[in-house]
């Protein structure tokens, strides 16, 4: 069987996503491995390839950042590529389906509707999902999202209707008001269990404080959380490099000397 041609680089984004879609067409007809995939196969896999996103982003990597826009590109493409073998949709669908949505949302921009800031831009958004047929504004927030992640999307989708407080000091209240009911779940006597299933409850609630308390001051929850996970890990590989030089396990020293290393990776 001879080699089939090479698709020549595109010259401007619509050459070039033809040049996607003819090597998908080639691979999807060809190559075993491509032929056989589902969506469902490759949903892991998209779940993969968002988070390696997220990391190259979080990292500040600019060329990893564009090689994983390649892959979840490639992923879309895939996606489409299947539902058009079965006749329920195709790209043009796809696309269309998308401007189109972007046109009806935006009717500040398409529409003579005014608005003052992003805040009211949110709240158009939502109204119109509602006229569009959500049955609740909370509809559109995956089951499947990380809680943390949801619980932001949660407090945001809430305060584009707005259900929403006024002030983050009010928020912070709600904090300190949810840590002092955490922490009375474990001032009981002593010869009575802590009730685990109210403590968790509300853990529960502490969190969901916090991450609103977030929202108001504009940090991305997930965002910090992450980025201080990474933070640890570099500094926890540098304490188990330093513990190799001395010849010991991590195990076998005490937490002082732990310590020592720990300060110095904390100037690193």
């Amino acid at each position: 069987m001879p080699a089939n041609i090479i698709p020549s680089p595109g010259t401007n984004p619509a050459e070039s996503f033809e040049r996607l879609l003819t090597i998908m067409n080639t691979l999807r007809d060809q190559c075993p491995w491509d032929k056989k995939q589902t969506m469902e196969t490759l949903r892991h896999l998209t779940i993969e390839e968002t988070y390696e996103l997220s990391d190259s982003i979080l990292d500040g990597d600019m060329d990893e950042i564009k090689k994983e826009l390649g892959d979840l590109m490639l992923h879309l493409v895939f996606y489409t590529r299947i539902a058009s073998e079965t006749n329920h949709f195709n790209m043009v669908d796809v696309l269309n389906g998308i401007c189109d949505k972007l046109i009806h949302r935006h009717p500040h921009i398409y529409s003579n509707v005014i608005v003052e800031d992003e805040n009211d831009v949110k709240r158009n958004w939502e109204q119109l999902k509602l006229k569009e047929g959500n049955k609740s504004v909370l509809g559109g927030v995956p089951i499947s999202l990380p809680a943390l992640v949801k619980a932001s999307r949660i407090q945001e989708k809430a305060r584009g209707v707005g259900f929403d407080w006024d002030n983050k000091e009010q928020v912070w209240e709600k904090v300190e008001e949810e840590l002092q009911e955490f922490k009375a779940e474990f001032n009981t006597f002593e010869n009575i269990p802590v009730d685990k299933e109210k403590a968790e409850a509300e853990f529960g609630d502490l969190l969901f404080s916090l991450i609103n308390y977030a929202r108001f001051i504009d940090i991305n929850p997930e965002d910090a959380l992450e980025k201080t996970n990474k933070k640890f890990i570099k500094r926890f590989q540098y304490l188990e490099d330093k513990s190799k030089d001395l010849g010991k396990s991590l195990k076998d020293m005490t937490l002082a000397e732990m310590d020592i290393f720990w300060n110095e990776a904390k100037k690193i």
